[in-house]
């Protein structure tokens, strides 16, 4: 075969293959690169990684759990608690809620009609009702110390007693304070306030003549 044959034959072979040896060259390097990119990212995250691989929280990759539906307690559970846990009495009202009692309950006995009683420590929960479950659950479980209610048991007046001590608790004292006499209110129900002293019994008595002056046929 003819010298410049061969030659115009050898010239795209030997192009093909500096295209080729290139080819190789450079996904080389780009393995390199790569290599390189992955090893320093590996040591900028270790901690991340370890995190994710042992379980702990905070990994990236650490594993994601479903919380476990939280079961709520049916009778027997709650027996089976009652039963391993030891009870004791304790005082329903202490000394001078208890001399308060007597001496409302004393007194709604002289002035208001038959069959107004004073009681103790009552839910509101148990006097009120009201649509708005969120504005129920704030009273359901807050009380009041007394309560006054009619031969009928319909709530007329609720008396609080603010002893000493009272006057110095914190902000949350106040505020639970508050909820209960805007919530009695807004039913229609008598609020009072009786301070301990000297005048606390005149206070009873001002409060319980009020309430007979201002009894009310039915709450409906």
């Amino acid at each position: 075969m003819p010298p410049e044959i061969l030659a115009l034959i050898d010239e795209p072979l030997s192009l093909i293959a500096v295209l080729f040896v290139g080819a190789l060259f450079g996904m080389a390097v780009e393995q390199i690169v790569s290599k390189q990119k992955r090893a320093a990212w590996k040591r900028r995250n270790a901690p991340r990684l370890r995190s994710g691989r042992t379980g702990k929280a905070g990994g990236p990759w650490a594993p994601k759990h479903d919380a476990p539906p939280t079961k709520v307690p049916d009778a027997a559970d709650q027996l089976r608690t009652v039963m391993r846990a030891e009870f004791k009495p304790q005082l329903l009202l202490n000394k001078s809620e208890a001399r308060l009692f007597r001496a409302t309950d004393k007194l709604v006995n002289e002035l208001a009609p038959p069959g107004w009683q004073v009681m103790a420590q009552v839910s509101l929960g148990e006097i009120l009702r009201c649509d708005d479950a969120d504005a129920y659950r704030c009273i359901n479980s807050k009380r009041v110390d007394l309560l006054i209610v009619d031969d009928e048991s319909r709530p007329m007046g609720a008396v609080e007693y603010q002893g000493g001590g009272h006057f110095k608790g914190t902000h949350a004292t106040a505020a639970r304070d508050a909820v209960k006499k805007e919530a009695l209110r807004r039913a229609g129900i008598g609020y009072d306030e009786v301070k301990a002293g000297e005048h606390m019994l005149a206070d009873v008595r001002r409060i319980v003549e009020r309430l007979v002056r201002g009894a009310r046929p039915s709450l409906n």
